[in-house]
């Protein structure tokens, strides 16, 4: 994607005035140094002069909202060392656009008071990613055709709602109901992730034990990614009664889509009244080991996007407060 919006810029300059010159390495985000190191290898290309972003190579904020690195750190290493290199470095600082003068300055250059618009690559891959208007002002039309394709809008991106609960909740009564939803909407390929279908085919040689019980979500929860990833939408229904398994599994989801997490809260009251395979009564009578909600814990999870208790509720009602969700966060 990045290339492709490197060559998509190229339409607006002269042909004779550029050339693309691509490095084969990864950024190793590691601020002033990663500058220093680009220098180098510039300079080993042939280069005389490099430019230096404000936060060139910077990981960003870490979890207390904090920079990595302090400012303009970046300009001041590679300035320090310029001399050894032989490189005359350019620093450069963040462009900020003026509404009232219809033009982009550097920050540092605008007289205090002045109204601007600070808009950032983050600021527009997010913008896409949500389906929001980008300005005219804040990129060629070209690259943001280029940045849909990569970040298309919720409406296109595939997601998964991952519904988790007590045994006998009514998850997979309400897994099929929404399965049968989506495939009258048409507008992507949907797959049913039942966690009693995925144990007699995905999960077939796994046991009940804990460990085997864990690895079964994790299963569920990959093949669900590889769904999403590909502009599916994935539907999950398996117990999935840890806390960290569940986050992990949400952390690879949302790297290519949407995760929308369904907490069918029904009371274990409710669940042993509806339980006609007697799954309850067999593990409080010790004859089944490890039974979430018995003798197995179930932890609540801490933040999810709908709590369903279907005490009173039919499966038809509970997959409407889904899809009313799903279309507020405009994926369908």
């Amino acid at each position: 994607t990045r290339v492709r919006c490197y060559r998509a810029v190229t339409c607006h300059y002269p042909p004779d005035s550029f050339i693309l010159n691509l490095l084969p390495l990864s950024m190793r985000l590691s601020g002033p140094r990663d500058a220093l190191l680009h220098t180098i290898i510039a300079k080993n290309y042939g280069c005389t002069h490099f430019i230096i972003g404000r936060d060139h190579a910077s990981p960003g904020i870490d979890a207390e909202g904090n920079p990595f690195y302090q400012r303009d750190a970046s300009h001041r290493m590679t300035q320090e060392h310029s001399r050894e290199i032989g490189m005359t470095i350019v620093p450069f600082e963040e462009l900020v656009y003026l509404p009232f003068e219809d033009e982009y300055r550097s920050q540092d250059q605008i007289p205090e008071g002045t109204q601007y618009i600070s808009f950032s690559s983050s600021d527009i891959r997010e913008r896409i990613r949500t389906g929001r208007r980008i300005p005219e002002w804040a990129t060629f039309p070209e690259v943001e055709a280029e940045l849909k394709k990569a970040y298309p809008s919720p409406d296109k991106q595939g997601f998964t709602v991952f519904l988790t609960g007590l045994p006998g909740a009514g998850k997979s009564t309400i897994a099929k109901v929404l399965y049968a939803r989506f495939l009258e909407m048409g507008d992507r390929p949907v797959t049913l992730l039942d966690g009693d279908i995925v144990r007699q085919n995905l999960s077939s040689q796994l046991s009940f034990s804990k460990e085997h019980r864990d690895i079964n979500v994790r299963r569920i929860g990959f093949v669900a990614s590889e769904i999403t990833k590909n502009r599916g939408i994935a539907i999950c229904a398996p117990i999935a009664p840890y806390n960290t398994t569940r986050a992990e599994i949400r952390k690879n989801i949302e790297t290519y889509g949407g995760f929308i997490e369904v907490h069918v809260s029904t009371p274990i009251k409710v669940c042993e009244k509806r339980d006609r395979k007697g799954m309850y009564a067999k593990a409080r009578a010790g004859m089944i080991k490890g039974f979430t909600g018995v003798d197995d814990p179930y932890e609540l999870p801490e933040a999810p996007e709908v709590r369903i208790d279907t005490t009173d509720l039919n499966p038809d009602e509970a997959v409407q407060e889904i899809l009313l969700l799903l279309g507020q966060k405009g994926y369908i």
